[in-house]
């Protein structure tokens, strides 16, 4: 068993704001090494997420965010199981970074499932079209068409874009964190975003799946 020193846990605390303890058996089960432990954990609050899914997030906050000297303004909705963990410093900040990170990257929806019929259609159909006009057989045209919709998806839907400040993890991963932190479901329920000189704003939107309380 590795040797895990009260240093090492530190620097791992410091740099996922986890609980002492779970960075103490992240680093055991990584033998030591901390990026190895940043995954164990990453992988703990996704699995903690996938169980919170169906509770109830009927609290939460509304936040805004304004970048570019005023030119583009953010406002995202994101819901919590209690006002609690709304107020706590570890919510506000996910949800000004989720903010932040719509104001730059410009998501059209917030999970795969929001994306309308058209607009899969039309991307798929286009797809098709490109792989089709290679001459590669079928079966190679429809992996190549599955491949370019996954792309799709993480171009378009806020939850699968990789965040701003850290590419090696998307914005599903990132309040699966949060939820595996704090201890509640977290999602994201709708956003709009306005840009100067832009007469159509984005507004996205996502129906909560059905809740239950535990």
């Amino acid at each position: 068993m590795a040797n895990i020193s009260a240093t090492q846990v530190k620097e791992l605390r410091e740099k996922t704001g986890a609980p002492m303890m779970d960075c103490k058996n992240a680093l055991t089960e990584a033998k030591g090494d901390i990026e190895g432990a940043i995954v164990v954990l990453r992988k703990k609050g996704i699995a903690t997420a996938a169980k919170k899914a169906t509770r109830v997030t009927s609290e939460g906050s509304v936040i805004s965010y304004i970048h570019a000297g005023g030119k583009i303004g953010v406002l995202v909705e994101i819901n919590c199981e209690s006002d609690f963990v709304a107020r706590t410093d570890d919510f506000k900040e996910m949800a000004h970074d989720i903010a932040m990170h719509i104001a730059a990257s410009d998501p059209k929806f917030i999970r795969r499932e929001d994306v309308t019929a058209e607009d899969f259609d039309r991307e798929k159909d286009i797809y098709r079209s490109q792989a089709a006009a290679t001459g590669k057989p079928a079966p190679v045209v429809e992996k190549i068409v599955e491949g370019k919709m996954a792309k799709f998806y993480e171009e378009v839907c806020l939850l699968e874009q990789p965040f701003i400040k850290d590419q090696t993890t998307t914005i599903s991963q990132l309040v699966a964190t949060k939820v595996g932190k704090l201890g509640e479901n977290i999602s994201v329920r709708r956003f709009a975003r306005f840009k100067v000189g832009d007469a159509n704003a984005t507004v996205a939107f996502t129906t909560p799946v059905e809740a239950k309380e535990e």
